[in-house]
């Protein structure tokens, strides 16, 4: 089966397509010629993962899957969350820069400004996707509906004190999982897409595609 992912983000497409293998066809936006900058105005991981999923749908008539993923720091009451991968060019850093969105290396840098002298330093990396189908009603097809489903993927952790390693991408040199002594940008990508919450995430999309695809 054919089905669209909303990004072009290679990292995610590479790792997305690594779990759910070669019976799924996974195609990115680039593939079906969408250029566009997708909003993601939602307040919450949920509402960007189903917002970005919907304007695909809505668009391109073709079934499609979203995700959002935040970085939820428990000191920081949570944050950055949804704002993970702008966290930087948010007017409110303190650590002065002029940082545009998506700027990794700049995000990592404000979040352990944040957290100097703080003691706890758990953490959790939160995936949700949004899975928007075409089902048909009836055997012969002549009426359809759009069902949507979302699977979330969590994986807890904490924020070391600088960064280490070379492989991943966004938080990954910070971020060290639970019952692991090496950061995600350490255990490398074979590793990270069997624990991470993308990968248990994607497992539930891939398990449900399995049986209603």
């Amino acid at each position: 089966m054919k089905i669209v992912f909303a990004t072009n983000n290679a990292h995610k497409l590479s790792e997305i397509r690594s779990i759910l293998g070669e019976s799924i066809e996974v195609l990115s936006l680039k593939d079906i010629g969408c250029d566009v900058d997708i909003p993601e105005t939602g307040t919450t991981l949920e509402a960007n993962a189903l917002q970005k999923a919907q304007y695909i749908y809505d668009h391109y008539h073709m079934d499609v899957f979203a995700d959002d993923t935040g970085l939820e720091v428990e000191a920081l009451n949570g944050a950055p969350g949804v704002y993970s991968a702008r966290y930087a060019s948010l007017p409110d850093n303190p650590v002065k820069t002029d940082s545009a969105s998506h700027d990794s290396e700049a995000n990592m840098t404000r979040l352990l400004y944040e957290l100097q002298g703080k003691d706890n330093r758990k953490a959790r990396f939160r995936t949700v996707i949004a899975l928007i189908q075409k089902k048909n009603v009836c055997p012969c097809g002549c009426t359809s509906i759009k069902e949507v489903h979302q699977f979330e993927g969590i994986v807890e952790g904490e924020i070391i004190q600088e960064r280490r390693g070379g492989e991943g991408f966004g938080y990954d040199p910070i971020f060290q999982p639970d019952g692991y002594d090496q950061t995600f940008a350490e255990l490398g990508m074979d590793i990270k897409n069997h624990i991470s919450h993308r990968a248990r995430a994607v497992q539930k999309l891939a398990d449900y595609l399995k049986v209603n695809s």
